[in-house]
């Protein structure tokens, strides 16, 4: 005989816990009970729960209160409001902040019990698939205590329950498939597929195939009907990375897919149905993409009703050591040969100093050749600078160099000026010295002087 499932009854109203419970054992579900939001709280922190019923009208923290705190730390969890003022604005708000079901007082038995039986399969089911996840791809879990990152993960929380679009911007590197995959599996759509399309590895003439399938005979090669990615996503989640590189064409028909909710197999004419929470991510600044012409407004609009965008490593810097430790444990975990090595404080140090332009994709390949090439088990600062090169930004004056020069020309002229200038004042103004350390002829030095008016 399995475990019995574990059920918090939150409300204020002890006749009330009193009924439920008695209904509940008798179903041989464990029972716990709590008189208020804070309570509830402390007890689900505290003890295994399975499924929470809870009032919305209490003392002190009110019921949805408790739910977003519920849903804050543990999004799994299902909770099944209860309210003797039912209405469908409450009923609504509390399925959009998580709510599993929502049941008027006094509840209907039959609708009680197999609300409870579905809520505590589909935490099953999300485990399960948790787990499965973890198996295939590793752990997903999105690392970090910036308040940048402890921003992203409330965000995350908070519009995973909806079904609400998401676009997410950043640099590549950044996270962003992370973020996708972190919505979908917090969200009622996780025991469905997640599936993710890059829209700028697949060429624009195929990119309409890909996402909406074809008829067999559609198009030369199109020996059999192929289901696109939007009806493979059907009741699951659909993430369109770099939009930003999506042709005009395409564009119109994902616009037309995201308005009617249904797509045309490429060569067919049959309207299909889909139920697809549509995530988009990219690279791109759309503002400019759209000014230039490159990217419709009214997509952008469809797209973007929740914005999350996620920083660059160097402006996250204390993440960095985070997130170095966290990888080498990883590869600790995978090869013996990573075994026993750890990074010393000097080593952290030197990681935060990089600039990392390929973001937490870099720290986690810089990370790896690390342990791989470092002598000792004992990772240092030296190795980091011995083994980890990374390209030099242009220098100040460089950077000054370039704004103010508007063509190649002067740009180069007014720097093999510069060039000239540093190096006969290192050389004292000796043109023969200098014309040896450059390796060119004292002629050509005396030319250039004259060509750029060049005096000691």
């Amino acid at each position: 005989m399995g475990k019995k499932a574990t059920i918090l009854i939150t409300d204020d109203e002890k006749s009330i816990r009193n009924a439920l419970k008695e209904i509940l054992e008798f179903e041989n579900y464990s029972i716990l009970e709590a008189e208020y939001g804070e309570q509830a709280l402390q007890i689900i922190n505290s003890q295994n729960v399975d499924l929470v019923m809870l009032d919305i009208k209490m003392r002190g923290m009110d019921g949805m209160e408790v739910l977003e705190k519920i849903k804050e730390n543990k999004p799994e969890l299902p909770v099944i409001m209860i309210s003797g003022h039912g209405n469908i604005k409450i009923a609504v708000e509390a399925t959009k902040s998580g709510a599993f079901d929502f049941l008027e007082k006094p509840p209907d038995l039959n609708r009680l019990l197999v609300s409870i039986r579905n809520g505590l399969k589909s935490s099953e089911l999300i485990k399960e698939n948790r787990e499965i996840r973890t198996e295939l791809h590793g752990n997903m879990d999105i690392i970090g205590n910036s308040s940048a990152i402890l921003s992203i993960k409330k965000m995350i929380r908070k519009v995973a329950m909806s079904s609400s679009r998401v676009l997410i911007t950043g640099e590549n590197g950044t996270g962003k498939e992370l973020v996708a995959r972190a919505i979908h599996n917090n969200s009622n759509r996780a025991s469905k597929k997640f599936v993710d399309v890059n829209c700028a590895a697949i060429p624009a003439e195929l990119l309409e195939s890909e996402l909406f399938g074809h008829e067999k005979g559609a198009f030369t090669g199109a020996s059999a009907q192929r289901i696109g990615k939007f009806e493979q996503a059907d009741g699951g989640t659909l993430l369109l990375d770099e939009i930003g590189d999506m042709s005009a064409e395409s564009q119109a028909k994902v616009l037309r897919a995201l308005q009617e909710n249904q797509i045309v197999r490429v060569g067919g004419n049959e309207r299909i149905d889909v139920d697809v929470r549509v995530l988009s991510a990219t690279n791109k600044d759309l503002h400019s993409e759209i000014e230039e012409g490159n990217f419709r407004e009214d997509l952008y609009h469809r797209l973007n009703v929740i914005p999350i965008h996620l920083p660059p490593l160097r402006e996250r810097r204390d993440d960095i050591i985070i997130l170095a430790k966290w990888f080498l444990e990883r590869l600790s975990d995978r090869e013996i040969i990573f075994s026993g090595k750890v990074f010393s404080n000097d080593a952290f140090e030197e990681l935060k100093k990089q600039e990392w332009p390929g973001n937490i994709r870099e720290l986690q390949n810089a990370v790896e050749r690390l342990a791989l090439l470092s002598p000792e088990d004992v990772i240092t600062a030296g190795d980091v600078q011995k083994f980890i090169q990374q390209k030099k930004k242009p220098s100040e004056v460089l950077n000054n160099l370039i704004d103010k020069t508007e063509s190649f020309h002067e740009y180069k002229d007014e720097a093999e000026r510069l060039f000239l200038l540093k190096k006969l004042e290192k050389h004292d103004w000796n043109v023969s010295a200098t014309a040896d350390a450059i390796n060119i002829q004292r002629s050509h030095i005396y030319n250039k002087m004259k060509k750029y008016d060049i005096e000691r």
